[in-house]
């Protein structure tokens, strides 16, 4: 049983015009630009008036994953999810799925045609093989050079990252996550050196309500601690979970505040436990997802995969490159107390696991958990009454230069990582040759290659070659990748796991997993939807 998209008069018409076996897409009635998804303007030329348009109904694969995990109680593994290029106009994809054929069959470049599935009034557009194949439809990625800094102030040089503090983290804790947002707190706020009356801003990064990704943020963690906040940030729309500190960095730098506390609680396992994870039961007509839960494409694992897949091919790569950066995080988290998987992992190991949604198997994917993770940001001039050696950033990339979408431009790489590494080298005269640790997003495996060709360590397409055995990677290494062991080992914290180690890399409090001689970090903490990296430096 599918989960069909609730209808509006805006989304209408493409849900029920398929009754006739003709697909239609929006075209702009001026410029006969196709637009998909539906959009009351037109981008190419901004006229408001449009029509929809038939098109041929023929397409080419683009990306594809072979789902094997039962995402709810209606699902029925496995299936071919897939994003494909219309002939009309490649730039323009649908995500679907491959029907009429094994799934082992689907590939890259392969023709394919539409064919509708009606369930409840709504048709859906299915796509099925033609017997030809086309040449690859994703073009090498061209981005737009990102704009040079607007002056030589830079806010970012205004600020120290003065305190960290973290929760128990584990699965299953059964513990109210408002309980572990506080411990965090009030431990950043010790670790600066700071009473909790000297705070004067809180920020988070709030996750989907009903998934178990806040502990209910700004409201909640105020009301605990009565903290009287001068400003405040509980949006979404930032760059990225790292965006909770950029907006504080901000808000420090204006002279708003002078101690922003931002934090991020997470209780998947716990949420799951109490049953909070059931099937969903629609998509609302605005909602994004309705493109994509018809298809059974539930998780970013889905969406991440057919990107992969989409490198693999273009690159010629196999899944031994995405092994050596699970195996890396796994040997790293052996020396991290806190990791929630520490036991060694082979290659036969990460062979051998179940597959989730191709190519990724169970340890290409992070660890749910529970945990809540806080950072201080500070004015610069708190440096030198700090306990603790102050981090400084250098430099952030925030800016966007891809779609906001996860099918309809990046398909080459995890979208909304290249734009904004781009922009990260834009305002700083240090580049990927000075960085001694790199904290890279690792949701998936290919989130890491991703970031690691992104920022430029290597060329696009050459990430195997430079992870080559894992030696390069490693904490003795040319460039030691996620010491702690990353989301894949450590637990999906969301990214404030990575700004929890870079700032003990940089202070030189990291223990048996410390870098040798780590002066300057990378820290990358999102991707898929706006994201933002950031370039932090230790005094020492």
């Amino acid at each position: 049983m599918r989960i069909l998209p609730k209808l509006n008069p805006e989304n209408e018409w493409f849900w029920t015009s398929g009754a006739d076996g003709v697909l239609r897409i929006q075209g702009c009635a001026d410029c006969a630009t196709l637009v998909h998804p539906p959009a009351p303007i037109c981008p190419a030329c901004h006229s408001s008036h449009w029509q929809p348009t038939e098109v041929c109904g023929r397409a080419t694969v683009a990306g594809y994953t072979v789902n094997s995990h039962s995402w709810t109680p209606t699902s029925d593994p496995p299936y071919v999810i897939a994003v494909v290029a219309l002939e009309e106009s490649t730039d323009v994809r649908l995500t679907t799925n491959i029907v009429g054929c094994d799934p082992d069959d689907v590939h890259i470049g392969q023709e394919v045609e539409v064919c509708f599935e009606e369930q409840d009034g709504i048709h859906l557009p299915l796509f099925s093989p033609t017997g030809a194949t086309r040449e690859n439809p994703v073009p090498e990625p061209q981005l737009a050079a990102p704009r040079a800094a607007p002056s030589s102030d830079r806010f970012e040089h205004k600020v120290v990252l003065s305190g960290i503090g973290r929760s128990e983290i584990g699965r299953r804790l059964m513990r109210d996550p408002l309980s572990l947002a506080t411990d965090a707190c009030l431990a950043a706020i010790a670790d600066a050196g700071l009473n909790p009356d000297d705070i004067d801003g809180l920020s988070t990064y709030p996750g989907p309500a009903g998934m178990g990704f806040s502990e209910g943020g700004v409201a909640a963690v105020e009301e605990a601690l009565r903290l009287r906040p001068t400003w405040i940030n509980g949006g979404g729309d930032i760059p990225g979970p790292g965006g909770a500190l950029i907006t504080a960095m901000l808000a420090v730098s204006s002279g708003l505040c002078r101690h922003v506390l931002c934090f991020r609680t997470v209780w998947e396992t716990t949420f799951a436990a109490r049953g909070g994870l059931g099937a969903t039961s629609g998509a609302s007509g605005s909602d994004w997802m309705q493109w994509r839960l018809p298809f059974g494409a539930m998780s970013a694992a889905n969406w991440i995969a057919m990107n992969a897949n989409q490198y693999l091919h273009r690159y010629g790569a196999t899944r031994d490159l995405f092994a050596r950066i699970a195996i890396n995080a796994r040997r790293n988290a052996g020396r991290n107390p806190l990791a929630i998987y520490r036991e060694p992992m082979t290659l036969d190991d990460y062979y051998a696991a179940r597959p989730i949604t191709s190519p990724f198997g169970l340890y290409d994917c992070d660890v749910p958990c529970d945990a809540s993770i806080a950072v201080v940001v500070s004015a610069a001039d708190t440096a030198e009454d700090l306990p603790n050696p102050p981090v400084r950033v250098e430099a952030v990339g925030t800016q966007i230069l891809e779609r906001v979408s996860w099918d309809q431009d990046t398909l080459t790489h995890e979208p909304q990582v290249l734009g904004q590494s781009a922009h990260l080298w834009t305002r700083t005269d240090l580049r990927p040759e000075d960085v001694d640790v790199a904290l890279l997003y690792d949701g998936f495996t290919f989130n890491c290659v991703s970031w690691l060709e992104g920022l430029g360590f290597c060329g696009f397409g050459e990430a195997t070659d430079f992870v080559g055995d894992g030696s390069r990677i490693a904490l003795d290494g040319e460039l030691p990748l996620n010491p702690h062991g990353g989301q894949l080992s450590e637990g999906r914290t969301h990214g404030f796991g990575f700004i929890h180690e870079a700032v003990l890399q940089l202070r030189r409090q990291a223990g048996e997993r410390q870098v040798n001689g780590a002066r300057t970090a990378v820290v990358a903490t999102g991707g898929g939807t706006p994201s933002g990296v950031m370039l932090l430096r230790g005094d020492g």
